[in-house]
């Protein structure tokens, strides 16, 4: 597969709602160890609710243009809560807000520039937004922090502060104060390479997740079971990608092996936050490069 031109921006926010909704389905249909995937379900999530959220996040961000971030986070979350009734898109809402909003924000620089010029225009409005969002899905120890608790800011404390006060123990939180720097600087690019290696996209995607669980600690994990537990998950992954991971036949036993043993205690060690990055590494390399970049066309045409 050839490296391809850069796709031009602004973009159609009817066709990154369609990017978006496949780099959902893209990362959740992944055999992903740990994860709610077409052959796994947990006991309260099926993967149906998966899909049902990666169409309901995908008709939010149609209204991109027009809607502020805060509000995108905010009404996919409701929507999916009226729906499907659980916490299934936060995170990917969360990160894919403020990605199409550059994706389709006027103008010719790279995405990972405007996406800067989003974030650091974030109003108190978005932030009041993003909070009842996290209230609402509730998802387990976003919302607290020493300096900040979502539950009582209402709003009066800007959102980047809270993602600043919350960065070094989620990484979500961290992209918003770093301009997606794990997206853009591990989870794109090795994305890409282990497409142009792979004439499969479900092999270079579960690379790409090992790939990001091996370097950061997931954030889901650290914050139920604690730093230590989270940073042994990381070094297995990076033993598995060592011996190939989905790439080889050794790897592929062992990532079979590793994922019954992540599954045990009710989903208990879920690399949730890992999956989360996985389809914010997908949303980007689409944008960026086209949607059959990453099916394997290579054609280099706008998603």
């Amino acid at each position: 597969m050839n490296p391809l031109s850069p796709i031009p921006y602004p973009l159609n926010p009817d066709k990154v709602s369609l990017v978006a909704q496949f780099a959902c389905l893209l990362e959740v249909s992944a055999d992903k160890p740990g994860n709610v995937t077409p052959f796994a379900d947990f006991a309260d999530t099926r993967y149906t609710d998966f899909l049902a959220s990666s169409i309901i996040l995908g008709l939010t961000l149609r209204k991109a243009a027009t809607v502020a971030t805060g509000s995108l986070v905010l009404n996919a979350v409701r929507e999916t809560k009226r729906l499907v009734g659980r916490n299934t898109n936060l995170g990917i809402a969360l990160l894919f807000a403020p990605l199409t909003k550059a994706a389709v924000r006027r103008g010719h620089r790279p995405l990972r520039s405007r996406l800067r010029s989003i974030l650091t225009s974030l109003t108190p409005i978005d932030g009041q937004r993003v909070y009842e969002a996290i209230r609402l899905a509730a998802p387990g120890g976003l919302g607290d922090a020493d300096q900040f608790d979502v539950s009582a800011t209402h709003g009066r404390v800007p959102l980047l502060e809270v993602m600043r006060a919350a960065a070094d123990r989620d990484s979500i939180a961290r992209e918003y104060v770093t301009d997606f720097e794990i997206t853009f600087t591990i989870g794109a690019p090795a994305l890409e390479r282990y497409l142009q290696e792979s004439d499969d996209q479900e092999p270079a995607v579960i690379q790409t997740y090992l790939t990001l669980l091996s370097r950061v600690p997931d954030s889901l994990i650290a914050r139920k079971c604690g730093t230590r537990e989270a940073g042994r998950i990381s070094r297995e992954a990076g033993k598995i990608l060592a011996v190939g991971g989905a790439f080889t036949q050794e790897g592929r036993r062992k990532l079979q092996q590793w994922d019954r043993a992540l599954r045990r205690d009710g989903n208990r060690l879920n690399p949730g936050t890992t999956a989360d990055l996985t389809a914010s590494a997908l949303f980007v390399v689409m944008l960026e490069k086209g949607i059959e970049f990453v099916l394997g066309s290579g054609a280099a045409q706008a998603p």
